[in-house]
């Protein structure tokens, strides 16, 4: 592999303007965010408050049309929490709650079908009413053409040692109401290890499932008991056809997830085990397009998040590699990297000012934007929002004081 060539960006001095100056031009996006366990909305240009509970959680999402946001908010009854699962419709501000109890909410990707899980049983809803589909499912994820889920269940420990986890395909009839609870193709079963090198884990729990750009492929990660996948777990992808697994390389789960590319069956993710408190160290960004692969991390970095911009390029948010510390103003601060795959020639795209680091980078196609956060450290809940076009110029702050954000056609 050719030496990879580090283009440090000179730093730019922009006039000082004010932050309301700098969020003029972003009127055409329309964004759902949470600020202090509420729902907001960034619309023509306005920040909108949506909700007074101060117990919104997860992350908001947008239906394929962008005609409803999904939320969730905790809600005490008696000695227990339970996580609604609401929608809001933001052209009437109209709000409904469609379950009572819910995890893993998932929109349809062509239509205003929602699915969600209250514990192991996945349910759909129409947004009128709810159907169940499944029960002892660990994980899922609907099909390319929305005509049916990926179900995954978990291995069970029995007297004679652990089962095997195993994957199943359920498709869904138009009449929702005819859904067949206990139908369900079984499609793959994963072995009970499975091992990368010298490096092997038990299969206990297959989660993150992404589908390719040509929907050849199912990316997964299969992780281990619950201690354990702190540390280890596994990446791997299977066929369409459920004849074809590979497992690629050892992953943790407290960065960034794997993501296709934009239009090619190529897969990055952030390689290495060990959790983060381990150290910020041993986390290489790589590139998995069958069967070659690469190494894009310079030795003495590691990565902690990134996003495609399209098939040849990616913007990595990288620190110095230092070991842990419990006091995190010595945590290393990261900046945004871009990345050309071909070449791999790389520069340094941001310069946060000192104290802050920038974190969790995507790129919007709707907008043609590149958004970040930024923050005092990897574990600051309140961070900024800024955005930029996608080689990094003209960048504002967008949001002040913001967990997450999600942008409508993302």
């Amino acid at each position: 592999m050719k030496h990879l060539v580090i283009i440090i960006a000179v730093l730019l001095v922009f006039p000082h303007t004010s932050f309301a100056a700098n969020r003029q031009g972003l009127e055409n996006i329309d964004a759902a965010f949470i600020r202090d366990g509420d729902l907001w909305l960034w619309t023509n240009g306005e920040e909108k408050k949506v909700t007074n509970t101060g117990h919104i959680v997860g992350m908001p999402q947008w239906s394929h049309d962008r005609q409803w946001i999904s939320y969730q908010n905790e809600a005490k009854q008696g000695e227990e929490i339970h996580r609604e699962l609401w929608v809001y419709r933001p052209n009437d501000g109209m709000q409904r709650k469609i379950y009572h109890d819910s995890h893993s909410p998932k929109w349809a990707a062509t239509k205003n079908i929602i699915a969600f899980m209250d514990e192991e049983l996945v349910n759909v809803s129409d947004l009128e009413r709810f159907y169940n589909v499944a029960l002892g499912v660990a994980d899922y994820e609907w099909l390319p053409n929305d005509d049916g889920i990926i179900l995954a269940s978990s291995a069970k420990l029995l007297p004679n040692g652990w089962t095997n986890p195993v994957i199943y395909k359920k498709l869904l009839p138009s009449n929702l109401s005819k859904i067949k609870l206990e139908e369900a193709e079984e499609f793959f079963t994963i072995p009970k290890e499975i091992k990368k090198g010298n490096m092997d884990i038990l299969s206990i729990y297959p989660n993150s499932f992404l589908f390719s750009p040509s929907s050849k492929w199912i990316s997964f990660i299969v992780s281990p008991t619950a201690s354990w996948s702190m540390d280890s777990n596994m990446l791997t992808v299977l066929s369409n056809d459920g004849k074809s697994f590979q497992v690629l390389d050892e992953v943790i789960l407290g960065v960034g997830k794997p993501k296709w590319a934009p239009s090619k069956d190529m897969l990055a993710y952030i390689a290495g085990g060990g959790r983060i408190v381990f150290g910020f160290k041993n986390k290489r960004l790589k590139v998995e397009e069958m069967p070659a692969s690469g190494t894009l991390t310079p030795q003495n970095y590691a990565e902690l998040d990134f996003t495609w911009l399209n098939n040849e390029t990616i913007v990595t948010s990288r620190v110095i590699e230092k070991e842990w510390s419990n006091n995190s103003s010595e945590h290393p601060l990261p900046a945004l990297y871009l990345v050309h795959i071909s070449n791999k020639k790389q520069k340094q795209m941001t310069h946060p000012p000192q104290g802050h680091g920038d974190y969790h980078p995507f790129y919007n196609k709707t907008a043609n934007k590149l958004i970040w956060y930024r923050g005092k450290s990897l574990f600051d809940e309140n961070m900024d929002v800024w955005i930029a076009n996608p080689d990094g110029t003209n960048p504002k702050k967008w949001l002040e004081n913001v967990d997450v954000v999600v942008i409508a056609g993302e």
